[in-house]
């Protein structure tokens, strides 16, 4: 059965470990939706957080393969793991058709911040759940959205 999978993968912080790890996936025709990387607590490990769509029998393939990277320390998938997951969304609206004091209540409502003011735009910031994200996205579409960038989710173990 097909569906996202968000894989963690733990690895040493050196170069070339990103383009063979996303290899991975492209070698099977399979589109990384989303990728996340960053240092850990360790400055000489980076965690990849992957999200994915594929079939689980193909994603447990590639879990495997990953496994055998070199540099590869630690493959997590969370798929059907009790996790915490979050995005951040960075969320440029236009303030010409509408006045921005209708764009502070939907802020307000998700908790979300004003980061920046400009004369004709303003720019909301806003960590949540990918359904909170696409929610706020398409409340704010009314007003002219002028950009929007993602960060991908990323995710960690609970307990």
């Amino acid at each position: 059965m097909e569906h996202q999978h968000i894989i963690s993968v733990l690895v040493q912080n050196r170069f070339g470990v990103l383009a063979r790890v996303a290899g991975l996936f492209s070698g099977r025709g399979f589109n990384i939706d989303s990728l996340s990387v960053g240092e850990t607590q360790e400055p000489s490990i980076s965690r990849m957080t992957i999200v994915s769509s594929g079939d689980d029998q193909v994603m447990e393939q590639i879990n495997k393969q990953l496994n055998k990277l070199i540099d590869v320390l630690r493959v997590t998938d969370f798929t059907d793991t009790d996790h915490v997951e979050r995005e951040l969304v960075l969320i440029k609206v236009s303030t010409e058709k509408k006045p921005r004091s209708e764009v502070l209540p939907i802020v307000d409502i998700f908790r979300a911040k004003i980061v920046d003011l400009q004369p004709t735009t303003l720019t909301v910031e806003m960590t949540g759940s990918q359904d909170k994200i696409e929610a706020i996205i398409e409340l704010l579409r009314p007003f002219g959205v002028k950009e929007i960038v993602r960060s991908g989710r990323i995710a960690i173990a609970r307990g």
